[in-house]
This record gives C-alpha cells, structure tokens and sequence, in this order.
C-alpha cells in the first residue's frame, strides 16, 4: 500500500479549538521517502454553542460523564461534516484513508505540575468509528496512546512528518508552529530523525485568544494580524509575569496545553492585576511579546547549539500565529539577539506549498499513511518514549482492528 499514489484525509482540531482542518492530500512512498502534496484544505467552525461546551469540559474544568460521552459522538460528526464539505467542494467521491488527531480535551504529561506526581495521561475525543461511517473510509486515530504506553509523552507527533517534510543536507531548519500551544522542530543539516530536537516552548496564541475575547466580551476571538498589539504599550512587569519561568527551564521531552495556559491561567493573570491601570490593547500587546520571547528563551536554553556551533539557516513559520504580523515582528527582533539565530531566513510555511492552517492537518494525513504501511513514528528523543512504536488505531466503516 505504501508505494501507488494515495489520497488521505487530514482532519484536526488544535488547542485553540476554534473548529476543524479538513485537508486532502496525495501521499507516495512510504517512511522517509513518503512524498505530499497538498490537494485541498478547508476550515469549519464549531458551531458556537458547541465550542462553548468544548471549552467548559476542557482541563482543568471539570465536566460529566455523559457531557463527555455526547461530546464525543458529535466532535466525531463534526469532523464527518467537515471532510464531506471538502470532498464536495473539490469534486471527489471516495479517498483510500482518513487521519483524524480528534479534539484534546485533556493532556498530562508526567513531570508537569498537572499530572500531580501520576503517569502521562492523554484524552482526545471525536470519535473515529463514526468518522468512518460518514465516509465509507478506513480511519487511523488515537495517535498519542501508544507513545505513551511506551513510556512517552505522547506529543508532539509531529516532528517525525517534519522531519520527512524540511529535513536538508545542507541547511538547518527550525520548524516553529504556533498555534494554541508553540512548538519547535530542530532539524539539523543532514542529519537522520533520531537528531530531530523538538519540544513545545510554551503558550502560543491561546493567552492571546483569551485575553482578547475577555475584553471583547465574546464578540472576537483573535487579534486578526496583531492589530490590536500593535496599538498597545509592553507592560515590562506584567510581561515578565507572562513568561512561564518553570515551565522555560523545563528540560525536554516536555508538552504543555490548556491545562498551564488556558482561560483559568489567563482568569488568575487578570483577577492579580486588576489595579493596574492598563487599556485592553497592553495587554494584548504584552501577551503577544511574552510569546515571542518564550519561543525565543525556549531556542536560547535547549537547543543543541554550542557557543560558536552551527547557525539555523532557516525558521519556518506555522500556525494561526504566523499571520499576525506584530508577533512575527517581535520574534524577529528577539531572534536577532543571539548570532546563531539573527542571520536565519525567516518564511512562511506556504513557500513550500502548505497552507500555515493545513500543516497539522496535513501531519496527520502523513502519520495515518505511517501506520498502515507498518513505520513507527515516534521519536525516543522527543516524547521519551522506551522504544519506537506504530502511532493510532485502525478504524474500519465496519469493523475495528
């Protein structure tokens, strides 16, 4: 199965929760030599009321049993209804497979302050069996178990299709995605996946996102382009305050999500400086630098550079956070304090034909076409995991296996 040409569904709903990535790609080869090209992508949104209820059974909030239950069966139709309005859209009656990653409702990697002392522990939901049902095609899901059953952290995954994706004999890249959690990918001049370094570095949009719907009050839910930051003052307290000390020094495999910098997080940054007299548009503009220097404090403290050791050549952008113009613009001001990043091209991830909205999406398009054609693809470096392992589950339109 891993050498014709296949057409595999991507489908993702990240940290921000704003709604689904439906992608379709054309995948060959298999492993290392696995080639992608991107199809088609769409977007669509939860609905509101639903994404509401996302959001209130969201770590570290509690939530019922049968919330979580009908959850489930409907963000499992939701991704149906999106991959149908793509396949639509692009005129195409039948695919060869489905990766679906599902909606994160809880992630605790062991070591964090969340997992309180217990193993790594991981939930997404969105069920699979009834993705396949709605499109007569096999399903790979529940990509993070296995990883953690092997003594992993069960994220990210997606460093693996980076690597396949970037990886260069010559140049060193750094595959930085900002979504609701940022993450990194070091990805080392001709070096093999075992050399990949990549970790999450902390908050990405989402305590932008909170802040912004707070003093919208609901009515947005992102800055669009950073606007908003960029008529705002830096608060320099309240933007130490933002960056996530033990969380920074925090040696890697590390992965952070809601449960460190979700609304309850953000809830607790606002009710401690009520007092301060700051207009909304501060505080998102200071939100926005503790990002960028959290990416770039991140780069500073693990990376494997030496004081004089090889440049990145090149960072490429990903994300919802690579459309706001302000936060790219400070990243890059920080990126040219250390030489060892200063002179790095920094692009955006559509250079190279995928869409900054389509890329995770696209990732587990590629991680369903590993695990079919039997390619572990975990890295032991990254997750910590004891061993290599097939990441998902096979979920047939009639049967499991």
């Amino acid at each position: 199965m891993g050498r014709r040409r296949r057409r595999i569904l991507g489908l993702n709903s990240g940290t921000s929760a704003d709604g689904v990535d439906a992608v379709v790609c054309e995948v060959s080869g298999r492993g290392a030599g696995m080639k992608v090209r991107l199809l088609g992508h769409l977007h669509r949104a939860y609905r509101p009321m639903l994404r509401q209820r996302l959001l209130a059974a969201m770590a570290p909030a509690g939530t019922q049993t049968e919330e979580l239950c009908l959850l489930h069966r409907e963000i499992g139709l939701a991704f149906g209804e999106a991959a149908r309005a793509l396949l639509r859209r692009m005129g195409l009656r039948q695919i060869d497979l489905v990766g679906s990653h599902g909606q994160t409702i809880c992630h605790l990697p062991s070591g964090s302050a969340v997992a309180r002392g217990g193993p790594s522990a991981t939930l997404q939901i969105g069920d699979a069996a009834t993705i396949a049902q709605e499109l007569g095609a096999p399903v790979v899901s529940d990509f993070r178990s296995a990883d953690i059953a092997a003594g992993g952290q069960g994220a990210p995954l997606v460093p693996w299709t980076d690597w396949v994706l970037f990886h260069d004999p010559r140049r060193t890249r750094l595959v930085q995605n900002i979504g609701g959690i940022a993450n990194l990918t070091y990805l080392p001049a001709g070096r093999g996946p075992d050399h990949v370094v990549a970790f999450d570095t902390g908050p990405g949009m989402m305590v932008i996102d909170a802040l912004v719907r707070h003093f919208s009050r609901d009515r947005k839910s992102f800055d669009a382009g950073g606007r908003m930051a960029a008529t705002g003052r830096i608060d320099a307290k309240l933007a130490l305050e933002m960056t996530p000390h033990k969380e920074l020094i925090r040696i890697p495999p590390r992965s952070f999500g809601r449960e460190e910098f979700g609304e309850a997080y953000v809830e607790q940054l606002l009710k401690k400086n009520a007092r301060r007299r700051l207009r909304p548009a501060d505080w998102i503009a200071t939100a926005t630098d503790a990002t960028a220097a959290t990416i770039w404090l991140s780069c500073i403290l693990h990376l494997p550079f030496k004081r004089h050791g090889p440049r990145v050549d090149e960072i490429i952008l990903c994300g919802g956070g690579a459309r706001n113009a302000t936060l790219v613009n400070m990243l890059k001001r920080y990126l040219s304090l250390d030489d060892r990043l200063a002179g790095a091209r920094v692009c955006d991830i559509s250079e190279y034909g995928i869409s900054d909205a389509a890329k995770e999406s696209v990732s587990f398009a590629m991680l369903a076409a590993a695990r079919v054609d039997g390619v572990p693809a975990n890295l032991r470096r990254v997750t910590g995991a004891s061993r290599r392992v097939l990441l998902g589950q096979v979920y047939e339109p009639g049967a499991v296996r």
